[in-house]
């Protein structure tokens, strides 16, 4: 189902040694005098390339940014992006790390001074985990259930900007693998043409697939099945398109990004980036990758060794790494940047789940 020839060995500085990977072949005269080239081994092993930790950070970072009017705190987040009127729309798990039972609004709308405008969805969620705002400033979410199961999760939920449900995905508070249930749905994203892409699993007893929808939320197809082979996934975190509308993964627990066209056939792999939790790519096709898990400093939790956690930035069209907006405080199970968005100005949003912040970074060069 999936290809790899187009898979490219690549350095750290996005150039590549070999356009593909080839086994050697040997070559025999058959009876009927044709050539056969049989290859010595198929090519099933990507090339790890090992993510930079010390280039360039060339962003001022503005603490304290997102502000409550009424002295609310906020919650852990995963969750960011920008709307085609520019205002900044995230959610908070409720000012904890869930907003089960609680009656606080999780999503928020801020101005581009960090100033709370909006807020909707008190009552709808367990554990907003996935966030996306379409080209029409439609909010998307994806909802995770809990244990034991309640009458709400599993879902994902299409809002209008002032909250009104336009679309549901899903069957409230059933887990499951089929063409309409999920179990864990970790983000959604829509194409340009309104199909829906949603990353089912987080985690080894969730699923580990992408399923892709019409825009009226018919079934299309799905692809992935748990594992680190190249056609394989494991923990798919987050979502994002490039401008030649190829879907980019964070395929979290193989600390690797897999890059697939939008019928599956997977295109290319690459670990430059870190282990990504969270993917944003610009309309100059810039790639923003949040790293939040990688190794910390205390020699604790961290699943990729000599790998620093923050914000690597570089160009989705050949891999290249450029930038890198490190963490400021590298502990933990989780810390820095897990979601990640950037403004046409330039301007990375980074979304925590540990620190429970939203920061904003703004270019040096401004």
């Amino acid at each position: 189902m999936f290809g790899i020839a187009s898979l490219s060995n690549r350095r750290t500085d996005g150039s590549a040694d070999f356009p593909m990977r080839f086994a050697p072949a040997y070559c025999v005269w058959t009876t009927i005098t044709a050539l056969l080239c049989i290859a010595a081994s198929a090519p099933n092993a990507q090339e790890v390339v090992p993510p930079p930790n010390n280039l360039p950070n060339d962003y001022i970072t503005v603490l304290n940014w997102a502000k409550f009017p009424d002295g609310r705190r906020f919650g852990s987040t995963a969750g960011v992006d920008v709307a085609p009127d520019g205002t900044i729309w995230a959610y908070d798990r409720c000012g904890a790390n869930s907003c089960d039972g609680s009656e606080l609004d999780p999503i928020l709308q801020f101005d581009p001074s960090g100033r709370l405008v909006a807020s909707f969805g008190a009552g709808l969620f367990n554990f907003p985990h996935g966030f996306h705002v379409d080209a029409d400033g439609n909010i998307w979410v994806t909802d995770h259930g809990v244990d034991p199961p309640n009458d709400k999760g599993q879902q994902v939920f299409k809002f209008s900007t002032d909250g009104q449900v336009l679309l549901t995905l899903g069957r409230a508070g059933v887990s499951g693998s089929g063409q309409y249930t999920f179990n864990q749905p970790s983000d959604v994203v829509v194409a340009a043409s309104g199909e829906i892409f949603v990353a089912d699993g987080h985690g080894s007893a969730t699923n580990a697939r992408i399923v892709k929808y019409a825009a009226d939320g018919t079934f299309i197809r799905a692809w992935g099945r748990h594992g680190a082979a190249p056609d394989e996934l494991e923990g798919p975190h987050s979502l994002a398109l490039d401008s030649q509308n190829r879907l980019f993964v964070a395929d979290r627990t193989n600390n690797r990004i897999q890059i697939f066209d939008q019928d599956g056939t997977l295109l290319d792999s690459w670990t430059q980036f870190g282990r990504p939790s969270g993917l944003a790519i610009d309309q100059n096709d810039i790639l923003y990758v949040a790293d939040s898990e990688s190794r910390d400093n205390d020699g604790g939790y961290g699943h990729n060794p000599e790998v620093r956690r923050g914000i690597r930035i570089g160009s989705a069209v050949d891999g290249t790494v450029t930038g890198f907006i490190p963490d400021p405080a590298e502990r933990g199970g989780t810390s820095g940047a897990e979601g990640v968005a950037v403004d046409t100005d330039g301007n990375v949003y980074g979304a925590e789940v540990g620190p429970r912040d939203l920061k904003k970074y703004i270019p040096r060069s401004r």
